[in-house]
């Protein structure tokens, strides 16, 4: 939600703390790893038990994080190199503090309660590990309940009550888990549409319901008659091709041809009386 509604409003705000950043000498990488060793020291901090002095220093390794993109626009490195060490040091960011939770709880808690925070981990990895796969496949899997930022604001609101750290850390479970569903939807929307596509495009005849379905959502990029005129297109060129082939392999004329002609060509007889 954030990255849709929030996004560009925040990134102009930014720029021009980006630009006076840029002056300073810091590019983008120095501000990703800047945020990668205060999440280090946020995950210590908040292992040992101190948990508003880890949350002051995870809010401050989130705004290097917040920065480095605008840093990179504003000074013209933008690059792959970037967006994956930016990517990767978001993984360990989150790996770190969710570690540091679960050290908390099990001195704290103790029993299984340090295996929430892991499962939490979990459910988040798969969430950017399907937009990460989507991208590749040239699908858009962005969006959802719970992404990063929203998960970020959630953990900070546990640190700072702490009484509230358990049950938030159940219901980031649950909102993540849903957001991963919420992805998995979408990218399998969009890949039925393509699939669809694919085979109308090699004169496979595909029924009309399976297009309805996989249309119906809004996700595909011409409307929902054109694509059904060029299934229907193609399913006629796909039925006309055959016949083709059939003669081609055969070099005669079709049934109802040969039938014609024989009868015309036989003989009549003469009908028998009765004596």
């Amino acid at each position: 939600m954030f990255d849709g509604r929030f996004r560009h409003g925040v990134d102009k705000r930014t720029g021009p703390v980006a630009v006076v950043v840029r002056r300073t000498g810091l590019t983008a990488d120095h501000l990703t790893a800047l945020g990668l060793l205060l999440a280090v020291a946020a995950a210590v901090t908040i292992g040992s038990g101190r948990l508003f002095p880890g949350l002051v220093l995870f809010v401050l390794s989130a705004i290097p994080d917040l920065l480095d993109g605008p840093v990179a626009k504003a000074s013209g490195t933008t690059s792959v190199r970037g967006a994956f060490f930016d990517s990767t040091a978001d993984r360990v960011t989150d790996a770190l503090v969710l570690g540091g939770i679960a050290w908390h709880l099990q001195a704290a808690e103790g029993g299984h309660w340090a295996m929430l925070p892991f499962a939490v981990l979990g459910v988040s990895t798969l969430v950017s590990y399907q937009r990460a796969k989507a991208e590749s496949l040239g699908f858009d899997a962005r969006g959802g309940l719970m992404e990063r930022a929203e998960r970020i604001i959630a953990l900070c609101l546990g640190l700072l009550v702490p009484v509230l750290l358990v049950p938030v850390l159940w219901v980031l479970l649950a909102l993540t888990a849903f957001t991963a569903v919420q992805r998995f939807a979408k990218v399998w929307r969009q890949a039925s549409v393509a699939r669809v596509t694919e085979l109308a495009e090699r004169g496979v005849q595909v029924p009309e319901s399976k297009l309805f379905r996989a249309t119906r959502d809004g996700v595909e990029r011409e409307p929902l008659e054109v694509r059904l005129q060029a299934w229907r297109d193609a399913n006629a060129a796909t039925r006309a091709a055959r016949r083709q082939r059939r003669v081609a392999a055969t070099n005669r004329e079709p049934l109802g041809s040969r039938w014609r002609e024989r009868r015309a060509d036989r003989p009549t007889r003469p009908r028998r009386t009765r004596p």
